[in-house]
């Protein structure tokens, strides 16, 4: 008998940036990430099945990001940009061939070739890399579970009816593009809200001030999705958001500063930690159950500690300090707080030996606790490491490699196996039910990065929207004409607006203060444009005939946000006060 058994889950989510600008915010996001963590991600995952191991990666993929890798603007932004940095590294090797730095030039012609891999990559899978995660799920390498459509932060979402429909689309947008239903789902930021009274944080008209909600584990449950990942501390049920004006400012300026996850302020949460799946406990007598796996806290910090953990190295690339132009970077971490400006030259070989090492830390740290657990229990348990996808590759240059050493010494490892989580509930179904508190994976696991002073009026605009899209789709139930022709069509692109307005990223980036001006243009450009097209339909619905400019708005509209081809109204109506 094995001592344990260790999922590695990964969530891949990007916000919707295709037709929304290029550099410096926009699909150029898109592109590095699909070059730097999913198809490197891809080939390591091949190079193990290919020499005969048998990996197994949990990996979610959010619908929107599903949507823009399926999109044919996508290979063609995704040419022009290897192109741009192809161009920009050939460009750097002749400049430091020129000055006679040997050293710099070696790391151009690496760059440059390694971008003409990546299109060599590309161009294999025949620009189609959500059909080769398909594929890799369905030979049994992959376990791709889904998300909310948009990555919207459910516990803030005013209305159950959108909740639902986040939920309902992220199931029927997994079935048309992996050919089956997801068994599970990465909430997005890892944000749950039990069933009970609720009072909005923000009030806005329609709503009343406070009212009864459903629990999330609800909506999962009616559209048969198994299980979802939680944070450990929403686990243990406190809430660490800090209890005075001032704490909560300096939360958010470490936010600011760049520490933007919890694993290193709960290392040690009180009580013991999980080692296996629970049910969650639901207030429905109807409801089917589901379970949930919990983060483990110290792995996550081997990882996600920017001073303490593996990718803090000093021998790894440096993320921040990038060459103008281009934007290539040739600089290792050095010092992890270090100012760029002491960063010292990048040295490939090295790096590639602290990945082996960390790998070996890595499983030897994952085989210790368990073997700890099954000494103690006489059971085998579950350890559960769930990250940021784009954080290996696109953050952590040498990440992919970890991941592909790491699964590759698991499957060579006798006392720990890999499992997938659905494998894992089957084989050991949960015996015990927990209840689960409100919060999230995010700074102080509760709402602070979300809803803070600088975020506080994006609700409003959501809380409005989402009022206005329930008084649309309940004419559109009522009103036969307008569930056919032109005031359909505006009231499902109405939809697909309110989907993108509501993504957690607008929020997350103006806390963060990483694009700040860009997540609040997109927020006023999806809330003005449901605004106008709710007033479209009202103007169809009275069968008044709308103006050619209006006419040639909404088909740029649709050209531009032409995401979910499968939404349908009705999935606003599966809730009712």
């Amino acid at each position: 008998m094995t001592a344990g058994r260790f999922a590695f889950v990964l969530h891949g989510h990007l916000p919707y940036v295709l037709g929304h600008g290029r550099w410096p915010h926009g699909s150029d996001w898109l592109c590095e990430a699909a070059s730097e963590t999913y198809l490197p991600l891809i080939a390591a995952v091949e190079r193990l099945a290919g020499e005969g191991y048998h990996p197994k990666l949990t990996f979610g993929l959010s619908p929107i990001l599903c949507e823009q890798l399926a999109d044919e603007r996508f290979g063609e932004e995704f040419y022009r940009y290897l192109s741009e940095k192809q161009t920009a590294a050939h460009r750097d090797r002749d400049t430091f061939a020129a000055q006679g730095d040997e050293h710099f030039t070696g790391l151009a012609e690496r760059w440059e070739q390694l971008y003409a891999e990546t299109r060599d990559t590309f161009e294999r899978l025949g620009g189609d890399i959500i059909g080769r995660f398909r594929q890799l799920q369905d030979h049994g390498y992959l376990e791709i579970i889904t998300c909310g459509a948009t990555h919207a932060y459910f516990p803030l979402l005013a209305r159950d009816e959108t909740v639902s429909a986040q939920t309902k689309l992220a199931v029927e947008n997994y079935r048309k593009h992996f050919g089956r239903p997801p068994r599970g789902i990465w909430l997005p930021e890892c944000g749950y809200r039990p069933a009970g009274p609720w009072s909005p944080p923000v009030m806005s008209g329609g709503l009343p001030e406070r009212y009864h909600r459903k629990g999330i584990e609800e909506f999962l449950a009616e559209n048969n999705l198994d299980f979802f990942v939680a944070d450990t501390a929403v686990f243990h049920a406190y809430q660490a958001t800090a209890g005075s004006a001032e704490s909560s400012m300096n939360d958010l300026m470490r936010l600011q500063q760049g520490l933007l996850f919890s694993a290193e302020q709960h290392l040690q949460p009180a009580g013991d930690l999980p080692r296996h799946a629970y049910r969650v406990a639901s207030r429905s007598e109807s409801s089917r159950p589901v379970a949930v796996f919990v983060r483990d806290p110290e792995t996550g910090y081997m990882v996600w500690s920017g001073e303490h953990g593996y990718p803090g190295d000093a021998h790894y690339l440096e993320f921040h300090k990038k060459r103008t132009p281009g934007g290539l970077r040739y600089w290792s971490v050095t010092e992890p707080r270090g100012d760029l400006a002491d960063k010292q030259a990048y040295h490939p070989e090295p790096a590639a030996h602290r990945v082996h090492s960390h790998a070996a830390d890595f499983v030897a740290r994952v085989t210790g606790i368990l073997t700890d657990y099954h000494a103690r229990t006489a059971h085998p348990g579950l350890l559960v490491a769930p990250f940021d996808a784009e954080l290996f590759g696109h953050w952590w240059h040498e990440g992919p490699a970890f991941i592909e050493q790491t699964l590759r010494r698991f499957c060579e490892h006798d006392a720990v196996e890999l499992t997938f989580l659905s494998e894992s509930l089957d084989t050991d179904p949960p015996q015990e039910t927990v209840e689960l508190a409100e919060g999230s994976w995010g700074l102080g696991n509760h709402h602070l990065v979300w809803l803070n002073d600088d975020t506080e009026w994006t609700w409003r605009y959501i809380y409005t929207a989402e009022t206005s899209m329930q008084e649309l789709v309940q004419a559109w139930e009522r009103i036969e004409t307008i569930r056919a022709g032109q005031a359909a069509e505006l009231i499902a692109q109405a939809a697909r607006e309110l989907m993108l307005l509501a993504a957690s990223d607008w929020q997350f980036l103006i806390s963060n203060g990483a694009a700040r001006d860009y997540a609040e243009s997109r927020i006023d450009y999806h809330f003005t444009t449901f605004i106008r097209l709710a007033g479209m339909v009202a103007q169809v619905a009275d069968e008044l005939p709308l103006s050619e400019e209006n006419e040639r708005w909404l088909r740029q509209c649709q050209a531009r946000d032409r995401v979910f081809a499968e939404i349908d109204p009705a999935m606003f109506l599966g809730v009712r006060r």
